[in-house]
This record gives C-alpha cells, sequence and structure tokens, in this order.
C-alpha cells in the first residue's frame, strides 16, 4: 500500500512540529515546511530510524504565492500526490488602542490568511483533479469573538474559520474533506511570550494527538480544550452589554 502524504506548513516550531511528528508516527510521509531550514533539519532527524513514517523538510515563506505553488509541486514530484494539507503557519502581534497602527494588520493578514489561501491555491487544483484529499487550517479560539489585545490576531482566525465555513459545502461535493483547528491555549514558543496567565494550557504534544484524531474522524471543527471553547462560544452567544462588560475585565495596562 503506498504511503499517504501529508504537508504541514509552520512545522519548524510548536504546534506544527508537534504534529508532523504525531503524523509520521501513524504513518504519514510528511513534507514540513517552515522558513527556518536548520528547524526542519532536526525535525526531519528525529523521524530517522524504525518509526512508521518519515518527515522531510521543504523550506518555505507562506507568504510567497509562487514559492507555495513550487513547493506544491515539489513534494508531488518527490514523494506523491498530497492527500492532507494541514495549513499551520502563523503568528501573533498583539494590538492596543493606546498605540494602534495598521503594521500589525498588514503582517498577520499576510501571514495567516494570504499564507493559507497561497496554500489551498497550490494542493487544490490536484485535489479536484482526484476528488479526493483533504485540507485542515489551523485558526483558532480568538476566532470566536473580539478579545483584548488580539483584534489584528482574533480577526485573522475568525477570516478563517469563515473561509473554512463557505468552503465545506462546495467542497463536499468535490469529493474533498475541509476541517478547521481551532486551539485554546497550547504551550510553544508563541504563547511563551504572552505576560498573562493562560487558562487551561495543554502542551504541544497533547494538541497534537488531538488534531490528528479529529484529522483522522474527518470532523469539519475540531476544537480543544472543550472548557475553553464552551466558555468562548457561550461569551460569543451573550448580548453587547454583557459581552463587553467582561472583556472590559480583561483588559490589561
Amino acid at each position: 500500500m503506498t504511503a499517504r502524504v501529508a504537508w504541514c506548513t509552520g512545522a519548524g516550531k510548536g504546534i506544527g512540529r508537534s504534529l508532523a511528528l504525531e503524523l509520521a508516527r501513524r504513518g504519514w510521509v510528511v513534507a514540513a515546511s517552515s522558513r527556518t531550514v536548520a528547524d526542519l533539519d532536526r525535525l526531519a532527524e528525529d523521524t530517522k530510524g524504525p518509526s512508521s513514517g518519515r518527515v522531510f523538510p521543504y523550506p518555505l515563506d507562506v507568504v510567497d504565492a509562487a514559492a507555495n505553488e513550487r513547493t506544491a509541486a515539489a513534494i508531488r514530484a518527490d514523494l506523491g500526490p498530497i492527500d492532507l494539507a494541514v495549513f499551520n503557519a502563523g503568528t501573533h502581534i498583539p494590538v492596543s488602542a493606546r498605540t494602534f497602527s495598521v503594521e500589525p494588520f498588514r503582517t498577520l493578514m499576510e501571514v495567516n490568511v494570504l499564507g493559507v489561501a497561497n496554500g489551498i491555491a497550490a494542493v487544490l487544483p490536484q485535489m479536484r483533479e482526484r476528488a479526493r484529499g483533504q485540507i485542515a487550517v489551523v485558526a483558532s479560539v480568538a476566532g470566536y469573538c473580539g478579545l483584548p489585545s488580539a483584534a489584528a490576531y482574533g480577526a485573522t482566525k475568525a477570516a478563517l474559520i469563515t473561509m473554512c465555513e463557505a468552503l465545506k459545502p462546495e467542497l463536499d461535493t468535490l469529493g474533498i474533506a475541509i476541517s478547521v483547528v481551532n486551539p485554546g491555549f497550547v504551550r510553544t514558543p508563541l504563547t511563551d511570550k504572552n505576560p498573562f496567565p493562560m487558562p487551561f494550557l495543554i502542551d504541544a504534544d497533547v494538541a497534537a494527538r488531538r488534531i490528528a484524531d479529529g484529522l483522522a474522524s474527518r470532523r469539519f471543527e475540531v476544537a480543544f480544550p472543550w472548557q475553553m471553547v464552551t466558555l468562548l462560544k457561550l461569551l460569543r452567544a451573550l448580548p453587547y452589554p454583557l459581552f463587553f462588560a467582561i472583556t472590559r475585565r480583561l483588559m490589561r495596562d
């Protein structure tokens, strides 16, 4: 049986790295992309030996549309058709009304939203041709509602959720599955910079197992931990006076 091929972006660190390793353990051949070549080399080295799958490095800056096309083509030529594409690359920049500027929005839209769109555009034509395949987009529970300091980050994650919701009905008719992954706080180099308490924080390895399980079941939304998901979905359902009374208490100087 031919091994299944997965492409995972943002695989150099954090959730992406753990997910690439988890997929390899489950027998996938994983093409891992990140801007940092050294991170990818270490990741590939970690899967050498008697493991059931392998990780192969494909350096990429996701904001470069042409580079996404070239990378997807190289993966297909080297490893075979891409069965699963996980678009995980993303970053966070806090935004304050006191120091508001457009730059965080431009950067995060380029990386978090257009970086994902570039990846989808690179894999979708062949998936349509084969009438099969699965796309996974890593968004965040921060996309459920507007939270203090997340004006740019939350906006990009809300955009990803909406994009996946809009694409799903048509992709269903084409035989292509799409999933949106909405994690809460996960211990990564990115969240290590947060200067505030992070409720229900989980390790990246735990997150990777939950994502891999959710994708295997082909669920549309893979969201965790349940406590954070429930709280934020309830918060979003509140009338605005109550919603803002709560979010004002989340503000930090």
